[in-house]
């Protein structure tokens, strides 16, 4: 089960690297990522019979790291009509 995990969270981490020229590609290979840390904190807190408040409180923050992000997304799509890292300019006011 452990070696289940380890091999999606590295193919999450394997899309976040190579999929670096979109955004929404990025993000959806974050929240991948933080997914499957919830779940093996979840069977890992379930195996040793513990609260699961930390679960509760990794869930808020995963939920406000998607939200900021999707908000980057929009802002971006609005401003410069896609997605693309290269077309964004840091020095454009």
């Amino acid at each position: 089960m452990l070696m289940m995990f380890c091999f999606m969270f590295f193919c999450g981490l394997w899309v976040f690297t190579s999929k670096r020229k979109h955004l929404l590609m990025t993000l959806l290979s974050l929240e991948f990522i933080l997914l499957i840390l919830f779940i093996t904190l979840y069977y890992y807190l379930m195996m040793m019979y513990a609260e699961l408040y930390l679960t509760m409180f990794f869930m808020c923050f995963t939920v406000c790291e998607g939200v900021l992000g999707l908000s980057i997304l929009v802002s971006m799509i609005r401003t410069h009509g896609n997605d693309y890292f290269n077309c964004f300019n840091l020095l454009q006011c």
